[in-house]
């Protein structure tokens, strides 16, 4: 009888052993994907204080900035500037065309610039797109995509948020939205 109680000592005390490896086991997959999601919230709502990089943009015909069919991203500094990639594929770009063709009216003559970057996109739907929502800000294609592989977007719509001294202060995946939009550029001008 003895040897009976000794048996059932070793299992239980082998399903103790076991259950506590499982709670650790997944106590740490917890807490590695806690701080995955941690991080991942931090890099998507958190600003980044990254300077912009510069570019040149050759815009399509009808669009310029400052009387210039190239610019640089450079030549806009002093200014905010809103740049956004689009696409005339991307649904949900159709979603915030109008919302920052009216902000353009709105903000452009208290020093806010926009930009349109037309990601992996035909001139030709480029164009018709640009036509259809009355976009009037500069837009210009991103050839070979060389503009979107230096801000490392992951799709479109896409918009970034630069100061006048070039930094990226908000960056935002997906349509913008109107409140968003109009706080975010308010709060810009003040400062």
């Amino acid at each position: 009888m003895s040897e009976i109680t000794h048996q059932e000592k070793v299992i239980d005390g082998q399903r103790s052993t076991t259950r506590w490896d499982a709670i650790l086991i997944w106590g740490g997959v917890l807490a590695l994907l806690a701080i995955l999601g941690w991080g991942l919230l931090q890099t998507f709502n958190s600003p980044p204080t990254d300077v912009a990089p510069g570019f040149e943009m050759r815009f399509y015909d009808g669009y310029h900035w400052d009387e210039k069919a190239v610019a640089h991203l450079d030549d806009m500094q002093g200014q905010i500037v809103v740049l956004n990639f689009w696409a005339s594929w991307c649904v949900e770009c159709r979603l915030e065309a109008d919302l920052l063709e009216q902000a353009w009216r709105d903000y452009r003559d208290r020093g806010v610039v926009f930009v349109g970057i037309a990601y992996v996109d035909t001139e030709q739907h480029a164009n018709q797109y640009l036509e259809e929502f009355g976009i009037t800000f500069p837009n210009a294609p991103d050839l070979r995509t060389a503009i979107s592989r230096q801000y490392k977007i992951t799709g479109v719509p896409e918009t970034f948020f630069i100061d006048r001294d070039g930094r990226i202060v908000r960056h935002i995946i997906g349509p913008v939205q109107p409140a968003v939009l109009t706080s975010l550029l308010d709060s810009m001008l003040a400062n």
